[in-house]
């Protein structure tokens, strides 16, 4: 009797912190992300004017053209492609520092800087671990200013004050470095143009 007691008392135990950690703290925390925090809760997808979405906040995008400023490289090209559909991927190449591969591909970049008078900072030579990183120090960002600024024909200190705007601070102030939003802030850039002509 004794067995078949415990063995009741289990499974209702079992059944009880199943019910709680599968079922109600999951709905709490989705009605809590939702009301409090909808923006983050559902990916931080920014949009467009025309409500199109156009990339999250929290995720990096490739920028080729002059006009934009343009984000760390990423092994895996930014949770873009075929192998990244439906879900995405992230992650780094896991190349070791001893591997010819890694320094080869870091060398091609740093020439590459080298080339078009940038100094090659670590955030626009190395990809980040995630694959996925959003920002940009602000030291990139500058180095970058001039570049967009002559590409969109304006004053570099108008998009000075955009960089200052995007940039988020240190995580509670004192963990990590500040950084640059890279669509954040490009997309600014298309709004405070196409400001300019309807002006």
């Amino acid at each position: 009797m004794a067995i078949i007691r415990e063995s009741i008392r289990a499974i209702f135990i079992t059944l009880m912190l199943w019910l709680l950690t599968a079922i109600i703290y999951p709905l709490i925390i989705l009605v809590v992300g939702q009301v409090f925090l909808p923006y983050q809760a559902n990916g931080s997808i920014m949009q467009n004017l025309n409500d199109q979405p156009i990339g999250s906040a929290l995720i990096g995008q490739v920028f080729t053209s002059e006009r934009y400023f343009q984000s760390r490289p990423s092994t895996v090209r930014y949770s873009q492609g075929k192998k990244a559909k439906p879900t995405g991927i992230s992650g780094a190449s896991n190349l070791a520092a001893s591997n010819p591969e890694l320094l080869k591909r870091i060398l091609e970049q740093a020439n590459q800087l080298q080339d078009e008078n940038r100094q090659p900072f670590a955030d626009i030579i190395y990809t980040s671990g995630s694959g996925l990183d959003p920002h940009i120090s602000l030291k990139a960002a500058i180095q970058q200013l001039s570049r967009v600024a002559s590409a969109r024909g304006v004053q570099e200190v108008e998009i000075l004050r955009l960089i200052n705007k995007y940039t988020d601070g240190r995580f509670l102030g004192i963990f990590g470095e500040p950084g640059v939003n890279v669509l954040r802030l490009n997309y600014a850039l298309d709004l405070q143009d196409i400001n300019r002509q309807q002006n």
